[in-house]
């Protein structure tokens, strides 16, 4: 049962938020807010994009931070990597800077929404995360994206912040795991699904992922990395973990869900928002309930512990089925290690909370489909996911 006083503090939170205004592969991701839940109708359907193929193009634009010039030779190995596959890359004006912003909010939030409409470009596919997406949400009309035929975007960190509120606004799925710079790595892990495995798959099928062998122990400087690299620094072993069950090895759970989250940094800065509905997400679209996931980047413990109390004190957990967390290199602060702050924070969780997944900043990454239905198992002899775009 999920502590009383948590419940209070809920309860306050969202009235002040009222007040205020405010292998194998196969994964699955509509529109939230104002859906079944408001009229008492059947659940709504969480809707896919079609499958990318040959010829299709590719909008690149960035969201967030401009690209710098050093980056200049990566960006153009990665765009060789995309046309290798078929594609065509077309270049948005929003794209190149030396500062946290590629172009002024409203420019930004433009050419992002533009390109999501328009029926020439296939997919959104921007290279990199940044700091300060949250400046184009007021920007962008979900009404509109809504009403408009899926294609794919795919990102994660600060992309998160554009398209967890997407997927919540929207009810339209988008792919969670890589970037344009990270495109050109194949395989990131035999495990795991490459992000063009999954973009090829029309609705309704299903992939497979298993946890990771190896990670890399630490974020990719790209600037100073060798243009042409193909491979993630895989070289400490991976071992996803069970809160509270760490030292049993016979411990094994299966729970499903469907997939919602992104990177805690960012997504947190969407509680009591608008943007930010998580629990009104799970009433419109999943009645089977949810598995959140989340990973941190620049958190130090104290921080990361914060912002998943705010979380919790939002509600985004009460439909929860499973809690799937990241990997982080957060800054041991006094002595409270990222496992303290997950005690501290979603120890009282009656469900799941499996951590040191793949996920996050500290690659490789599993492909997770923001609105899929999934699986996960964990067990002594199988720690794996598998998705369905349904």
């Amino acid at each position: 049962m999920e502590n009383p006083v948590y419940e209070e503090r809920r309860q306050f939170l969202r009235t002040a938020a009222v007040v205020g205004g405010g292998a194998a592969v196969g994964i699955v991701p509509t529109l939230a807010g104002c859906g079944a839940e408001a009229q008492g109708a059947s659940p709504a359907s969480v809707r896919f994009p079609e499958p990318l193929r040959p010829g299709a193009i590719i909008g690149i634009t960035s969201p967030s931070a401009g690209v710098k010039s050093v980056l200049r030779p990566r960006m153009q190995f990665a765009y060789q990597t995309l046309r290798g596959l078929g594609y065509v890359c077309q270049e948005g004006q929003c794209l190149w800077g030396e500062t946290l912003q590629s172009a002024p909010a409203r420019d930004r939030a433009a050419e992002l929404q533009r390109m999501l409409l328009d029926p020439a470009i296939a997919a959104v596919f921007p290279p990199d995360g940044g700091e300060l997406l949250i400046d184009i949400l007021p920007f962008i009309d979900f009404e509109a994206l809504g009403r408009a035929r899926p294609k794919w975007i795919i990102g994660y960190s600060d992309l998160s912040t554009f398209m967890l509120p997407y997927a919540l606004r929207t009810g339209i799925a988008s792919l969670s795991g890589t970037n344009v710079w990270e495109s050109p790595i194949y395989p990131t892990d035999p495990n795991l699904a490459y992000w063009h495995a999954v973009a090829t798959l029309a609705p309704g099928s299903a992939f497979d992922q298993r946890a990771a062998a190896l990670y890399q122990p630490h974020d990719s400087d790209w600037d100073k990395l060798p243009p042409e690299t193909r491979q993630f620094d895989r070289t400490a072993p991976v071992r996803w973990k069970c809160l509270s069950h760490e030292d049993d090895p016979a411990y094994a759970v299966a729970a499903s869900g469907r997939l919602i989250g992104g990177t805690l940094d960012v997504v947190a800065m969407l509680c009591g928002s608008e943007y930010g509905d998580v629990a009104g997400f799970a009433r419109s679209y999943a009645p089977e309930g949810l598995l959140v996931y989340l990973d941190s980047c620049d958190f130090n413990t104290a921080q990361y512990c914060r912002a998943l109390h705010l979380l919790r004190l939002a509600g985004w957990f009460d439909a929860a089925k499973a809690v799937l967390v990241g990997r982080t290199a957060a800054e041991t602060v006094e002595g409270f290690t990222p496992r303290d702050a997950l005690l501290d924070a979603l120890g009282g969780l009656s469900v799941p909370v499996i951590y040191d997944m793949d996920i996050g900043h500290l690659p490789p990454q599993l492909m997770l489909v923001n609105g899929a239905a999934a699986t996960l198992t964990f067990g002594p002899t199988e720690k794996a996911m598998r998705q369905t775009l349904a």
